[in-house]
């Protein structure tokens, strides 16, 4: 009889094991997705200073004159950032002008630096930084034909 006992008696249950799986998996699923989240931002960032970049150098290098072509680059600068949507806690846009003291005929070019960082601190995920510094540096030929000031 008690042979029988032991038959019947039922296998341990796994009630509540879904419950502690999930509490264990949940935490990690939500870094995993502030992590993508991180990531695309500091991508879509990165390209938005490297257009705001390519266009800075393109502006200047339209200019005759260096003092024109500094106050051209930093505005087209801005204005893409601005279209990016990009918020940059600071922002640095530097022009070369020292192309245009070149004579008419010599090949010269300007480059635009545009420095940005960008604040990822919103992004509660342990060991992410505060904040990414982001540099891109386009350079654009000057016509070497064209009359300069």
């Amino acid at each position: 009889m008690r042979t029988f006992a032991l038959r019947l008696r039922r296998a341990p249950s796994d009630r509540g094991a879904l419950s502690l799986e999930a509490m264990v998996l949940f935490p990690v699923l939500i870094m995993v997705l502030l992590l993508v989240v991180a990531f695309g931002r500091v991508t879509s960032s990165h390209n938005a200073v490297d257009a705001a970049a390519r266009n800075a150098a393109r502006a200047a290098s339209l200019e005759r004159i260096g003092g024109s072509a500094s106050s051209a680059g930093q505005a087209t600068a801005r204005e893409v950032l601005g279209q990016q949507g990009l918020q940059c806690t600071s922002t640095s846009v530097s022009i070369s002008t020292g192309g245009f003291s070149a004579r008419i005929g010599e090949t010269s070019s300007t480059t635009a630096t545009v420095t940005c960082v960008v604040n990822l601190s919103d992004i509660a995920l342990p060991g992410l930084p505060g904040a990414k510094t982001l540099t891109s540096s386009f350079t654009s030929p000057i016509d070497s034909y064209r009359q300069r000031g």
